[in-house]
């Protein structure tokens, strides 16, 4: 039997150690993806790269300014680390790249130990660093997809929000059938319709559609309603109204004119039967009174874009069998491949009878015609139609 050599006993040890260094890069790796806190995974690599290699600390180095702000040295090091590629003296320092997704280099992990590191010892911090960037990339996509719900438990509630102020049912007229449809492309949207009741028995009407989509445009479309409400309770005439609104806006500042409202304003006096119409910069409202078809369109700019700037009122009769429907301009703006909807196909929904269920059919017509394809835009629409001939006391008709 051929007796054991000098020199394979010391390959023997080197194997073993070589071993011993391949547990501990697995124990490190375990410890390593133990946690999904970010911060916790930091602080862990740095740990374990100078324990394991007897350095004096570590620490990450980054361009990225969320490392910058996130990381902290281990142990001691010396107080100008942060130019640990100019030091060439001992202590020195060794380091090894985290990859990202694409090959690009996320960070170095760098320690300080007195004597330069074998073979062995670098692998094991590349090995260390490789399987950090693994760590650290499920610990960022963790933090992603909590923020991610933070984010929609807020806008979930934006949404109950928003649609809760919107009106829950539109005050009763004789003689005249209101009725509205709301929906959004994201979870909030920028279309307001309303539709508030004057202690003369007027209604005030309005439908707006603020420039843009989601948070932001919510939260103009809220402000809106705020301004509107507080003006149309002091029953000032409809023109004066879109003025003071459009002013109101103007002041709001920068921000809030790059969302600037289209809107509809009406005033329906069901004792008469004339609707007072106010568009500002808005889609033409669609009207059939009389027999015939008319188109309601701007008189003036959208509020909050130019101050000072005044509207004109168009008074439409309300005979019996009258239709009016306002609309944002998501309706008209739905796509099937290049083809667009467009204006006058809305217009031809419109019968000539009142119908109650026109807005039912005019979001089926929709759909049919976008063949399924996502909603791009906020759809609003308000219809309103005189009915029947309300009976006045004495059995008079109106």
């Amino acid at each position: 039997m051929a007796m054991p050599t000098a020199h394979s006993g010391e390959e023997l040890i080197e194997l073993q150690q070589k071993l011993a260094r391949v547990q501990s890069l697995l124990e490190a790796a375990r410890r390593v993806h133990a946690t999904i806190r970010l911060d916790d995974v930091l602080a862990g690599v740095l740990e374990i790269a100078a324990k394991e290699l007897e350095a004096d600390g570590a620490f990450f180095v980054s361009a990225s300014p969320q490392w910058q702000v996130r990381t902290s040295t281990y142990g001691e090091v010396r107080d100008d680390w942060s130019r640990w590629t100019e030091s060439a003296e001992m202590p020195g320092y060794a380091s090894a790249i985290l990859p990202g997704e694409r090959g690009e280099t996320l960070a170095h992990l760098v320690i300080c130990r007195r004597e330069p590191l074998s073979m062995e010892e670098a692998d094991f911090l590349e090995g260390l660093a490789l399987q950090s960037s693994l760590a650290i990339g499920n610990a960022q996509h963790h933090e992603k997809t909590l923020e991610w719900e933070r984010v929609k438990m807020d806008l979930d509630a934006a949404r109950a929000i928003q649609r809760s102020l919107l009106p829950h049912s539109v005050p009763e007229t004789a003689g005249y059938s209101i009725s509205f449809r709301s929906t959004t492309c994201y979870e909030v949207g920028g279309d307001y319709v309303d539709a508030v009741q004057l202690p003369d028995g007027r209604m005030m009407i309005v439908l707006a559609d603020v420039a843009g989509k989601g948070f932001a445009s919510a939260m103009i479309s809220t402000t809106f309603r705020s301004s509107f409400r507080a003006i149309a309770g002091t029953g000032v005439p409809l023109d004066q109204m879109a003025e003071r609104l459009n002013n109101l806006h103007w002041q709001e500042g920068v921000e809030a004119r790059r969302r600037y409202v289209t809107a509809i304003l009406m005033c329906l006096d069901p004792v008469n039967h004339v609707a007072e119409v106010v568009n500002c910069g808005h889609n033409p409202g669609f009207v059939v009174s009389g027999g015939e078809r008319l188109r309601v369109g701007a008189s003036g700019p959208p509020l909050g874009m130019l101050p000072g700037r005044t509207y004109e009122i168009e008074y439409v009769p309300m005979p019996e069998g009258s239709q009016i429907l306002l609309y944002t301009d998501g309706l008209t703006e739905v796509f099937y491949e290049d083809e667009e909807f467009g204006e006058d196909r809305l217009m031809e929904l419109i019968l000539d009878s009142p119908t109650p269920d026109l807005l039912d059919r005019v979001w089926q017509t929709l759909t049919r015609f976008a063949r399924g394809a996502r909603q791009t835009d906020d759809m609003t629409a308000l219809y309103l139609s005189r009915t029947a001939i309300p009976l006045r006391a004495g059995g008079e008709t109106a």
